[in-house]
C-alpha cells in the first residue's frame, strides 16, 4: 500500500503543518479516509480542555484489527507481518505473514470468547516478548475487549494494584519468560498478585519456558488446550466487533506524582490514525522494509511502534525477546545483520550502555541495510548521538530523535528522516497536528525563539489521552489544570533560534530512568514500607547510562539493625512492591530531611546535593532546621 499522506519534502512539511493547525478537521478527515471504516464519522473533532472532553471522528464505526490485518490480506497476505527473534540466538526464529497472523488472532479471539470475555471487559496481558503477546493484544481488540498490557518486570504488588484499578476479570500470561540468562516466573508472580483478588475469573497461560506452575482448577487454563478446542470446531471465523471511534482500545498504566499508578486511556480511531501517521512519516517507512523497535510491548513505545503503527501500515515489524548485551554486547548488531533491518528504533540508555563496550562487538557485523535510526524514551545526549551516527549509521542514516509520552499515544516532536533537518540532542520540530508552546511558572506564553519554559500543547491531536481510567478528575488535575486551556506535559523545554525544541527534563515529581517514568511518591511509598524506615525522599541525579539515576534520602531507625545490611533490604522491598526497574541507585541515611516550617520537603536542595552542586543551594533560611543541610552535604554518596 502507498501512503498518500507521507510527507516527502521540507516544503511539504511546512504546508501540511500549517494546514493541520488552521484546519484540523479537513486535514485529519482526509487522512482518515484512507483507513477501513464500517461507518464514516459525522464530525472530525470536538473538544475543550476545561473538562477535558476530546472526541475524534465522532459517529465513526470501525475495528482497529481490520485496519492492521484484514485490509492487507488480499494484496499483502504473504508479506511478513511479524519477525520474532528469540532470547537464545540458537533458537529458530519465527516469521508470521499477514495471513498467518490474522489466522492466529482470529483463533485466539475465539479462545477469549469461549472463556467468557466480552466487549468492554478488561483483560490484563502479562507476558514475555513472544508473538503470542502481540496475538493476545490484537485478539482483545478484535472482540472489543480492553487490553491492559503490564511490563514483565513489574512485581506482584504492582500488578495487583493495576488489576484492582482496572477491575480486570481476565489475565493472559506465560508460564515464564526468558531474559538474558534468567528465567522469569511470570505465572508464579501472577499467582502472588491474585492473593485476595475478587475480580479475576480466568487466567490463560501460554507455554514458553516449561517452568513448573500451579494451575488452579476452574480459574487457570492452558493457551494450547484452549486453541485445540477452537480447532475441533474447524477454526471458525471471528468477525471484528464494531467499535465506536471513541470506544476504549486500551489502558496503559504509568507512574504519576501520587503513589497510585494511573491508567492512561486511549480510544480506537484517533489512536490508530496517530500511530500510523507518525510511523509512516517520521521513519519515512517504505513497503517491505524491516522495522526493529527494541522496546517491550508493555510500554507505549511497543504498543505504537511494534504493534499498531507498523501493522496498520502493512509493515514488517521485528519482535525481539532478548536484551542488547546478552550473550554479548553485539546482539543488536547480530539481529540487524541477520534480518537486514532497515529501521532501528531504540533508547539512549541502550546506546550509552553499548558505547561502554567499545567497537569490538561491531566487527564483522553488516549494518549496511540500515536506512533510518531512531531514539526514544528520553533526550539523547550529544556524545551518544554522534556515536550512534558514526558507528551504527556510518554517517548515512538520519537519526530521528522522538519526543512523546504514554499520554500522547505517539510521537509529537521529531525530525522526519531525510525530510526535515536534525540537530544533535534536539527533538527539533513539532509534527503536523501538534501545537506546542512554552510557558513560564505563571502560565504566560513565552513567544519568539531562544526561550526556555514548561512545555504545553495548545490543541488536541488524534492520539491524545482521553481520561485516566475510573478517575476523570485525576486526568483533569494532572494534565489540564496547571495551565488554563493547555495540556501540560510535565517537561521543561528550550526553543532555539531556529524554532527547534530540546527537552530539558521533568519539572514535576516524576523521574525518567532509562526511558521509564517512575513517580517519586510511588517510590517513597515503597521504601517507607520497610520496617526500619521512618521517612524518605527521592530525587533524580545525572547517570552516565540511565540518563537519570534514583537517589534516596532515608531516615532510618537504627534499632532495626545494621544500616548497610538494611540498604539491601530496602532495595529488596522496592523490588517486591514495584519491580527491579525502580531500585534506588544510591541510598543515603540522613538524620532528617530539609523541610519548610509548613512541613514541605525542599527537594530542590536534595536534588542539588545529589547532583554534586553543593555550592549553589540557594536560600536555606526558611528551613525548619537549616543545620541539616550541612550534615546531608557531608554524607553525600
Amino acid at each position: 500500500m502507498s501512503y498518500p499522506y507521507q510527507i516527502k519534502t521540507l516544503e511539504g512539511y511546512k504546508k501540511d503543518y500549517e494546514t493541520s493547525i488552521k484546519n484540523p478537521d479537513s486535514f485529519w478527515g482526509n487522512i482518515a479516509e484512507t483507513f477501513t471504516w464500517k461507518k464514516k464519522w459525522d464530525k472530525v473533532l470536538e473538544w475543550n480542555f476545561k473538562e477535558p472532553s476530546i472526541k475524534w471522528f465522532q459517529g465513526g464505526k470501525l475495528n482497529i484489527t481490520e485496519n492492521c490485518l484484514d485490509r492487507h490480506l488480499e494484496k499483502n497476505g504473504n508479506t511478513p507481518a511479524i519477525i520474532w527473534e528469540s532470547n537464545d540466538p540458537d533458537e529458530h526464529h519465527r516469521v508470521l505473514t499477514y495471513k498467518e497472523l490474522h489466522f492466529k488472532v482470529v483463533q485466539f479471539a475465539n479462545v477469549l470468547k469461549n472463556n467468557g470475555v466480552k466487549k468492554g471487559d478488561r483483560v490484563c496481558v502479562y507476558m514475555g516478548m513472544i508473538p503470542e503477546l502481540a496475538i493476545a493484544t490484537l485478539a482483545c481488540a478484535r472482540i472489543g475487549a480492553i487490553h491492559s498490557v503490564i511490563f514483565g518486570g513489574f512485581s506482584a504488588q504492582a500488578i495487583a494494584d493495576r488489576l484492582e484499578d482496572a477491575q480486570a476479570e481476565f489475565i493472559v500470561t506465560c508460564d515464564g519468560a526468558y531474559r538474558a540468562a534468567k528465567d522469569i516466573p511470570l505465572k508464579s508472580v501472577i499467582d502472588d498478585a491474585l492473593v485476595g483478588n475478587k475480580t479475576i475469573k480466568r487466567v490463560i497461560v501460554c507455554t514458553r519456558t516449561r517452568t513448573p506452575v500451579s494451575m488452579i482448577k476452574g480459574r487457570d487454563v492452558w493457551w494450547e488446550d484452549e486453541i485445540k478446542k477452537v480447532e475441533t470446531l474447524g477454526n471458525p471465523d471471528c468477525p471484528a466487533e464494531t467499535m465506536d471511534a471513541e470506544d476504549v482500545l486500551f489502558i496503559l498504566y504509568t507512574s504519576g506524582s501520587t503513589g497510585k499508578p494511573k491508567g492512561v486511556v486511549h480510544t480506537t480511531a484517533g489512536y490508530m490514525v496517530w500511530a500510523n501517521y507518525t510511523f509512516v512519516n517520521v521513519f519515512q517507512y517504505q513497503q517491505g522494509q524491516v522495522h526493529f523497535c527494541t522496546a517491550d510491548i508493555g510500554w507505549i513505545t511497543g504498543h505504537s511502534y511494534i504493534v499498531y503503527g507498523p501493522l496498520s501500515a502493512g509493515g514488517t515489524t521485528l519482535l525481539f525477546e532478548g536484551v542488547p548485551t546478552w550473550p554479548d554486547a553485539g546482539r543488536f548488531w547480530d539481529v540487524v545483520d541477520k534480518f537486514k533491518v532497515n529501521i532501528l528504533y531504540t533508547a539512549p540508555t541502550a546506546i550509552r550502555s553499548l558505547m561502554g563496550f567499545g567497537l569490538e562487538y561491531l566487527k564483522g557485523k553488516d549494518l549496511s541495510s540500515l536506512k533510518v535510526l531512531g531514539s526514544v524514551g528520553e533526550p539523547i545526549n550529544e556524545e551518544a548521538w554522534h556515536w550512534y551516527d558514526k558507528n551504527i549509521g556510518k554517517g548515512n542514516c538520519p537519526i530521528v530523535d522522538t519526543w512523546w509520552q504514554t499520554e500522547t499515544g505517539g510521537m509529537m516532536i521529531s525530525n522526519m528522516a531525510n525530510v526535515t533537518p536534525s540537530k544533535p540532542s534536539f527533538a527539533t520540530l513539532p509534527l503536523p497536528g501538534v501545537e506546542p508552546c512554552l510557558v513560564d511558572e505563571a502560565g504566560n506564553e513565552l513567544l519568539g525563539n531562544n526561550v526556555s519554559g514548561n512545555l504545553c500543547i495548545k490543541s488536541p491531536w488524534p492520539g491524545i489521552i482521553r481520561t485516566t481510567y475510573g478517575d476523570h478528575e485525576r486526568c483533569r488535575q494532572t494534565y489540564f489544570s496547571t495551565y488554563e486551556n493547555k495540556y501540560f506535559t510535565g517537561d521543561g523545554c528550550l526553543r532555539d533560534e531556529d524554532g527547534n525544541y530540546r527537552i530539558t527534563g521533568r519539572v514535576d515529581d516524576v523521574l525518567n530512568v532509562s526511558g521509564h517514568r517512575i513517580g517519586t511518591a510511588e517510590l517513597e511509598n515503597a521504601i517507607n514500607m520497610h520496617a526500619g524506615v521512618i521517612e524518605s525522599a527521592i530525587v533524580g541525579y545525572p547517570h552516565d547510562v540511565k540518563g537519570q539515576g534514583i537517589y534516596a534520602y532515608v531516615i532510618f531507625d537504627e534499632t532495626h539493625g545494621d544500616p548497610n545490611l538494611s540498604k539491601q533490604d530496602i532495595i529488596q522491598t522496592v523490588t517486591r512492591i514495584i519491580g527491579a526497574i525502580a531500585k534506588p541507585d544510591k541510598i543515603q541515611f540522613v538524620p532528617g530531611l530539609p523541610k519548610t516550617r509548613s512541613g514541605k520537603i525542599m527537594r530542590r536542595i536534595l536534588r542539588k546535593i545529589a547532583e554534586g552542586d553543593v555550592t549553589n543551594l540557594g536560600d536555606t533560611s526558611t528551613l525548619l532546621d537549616p543545620s541539616l543541610v550541612d550534615i546531608i552535604k557531608d554524607g553525600r554518596i
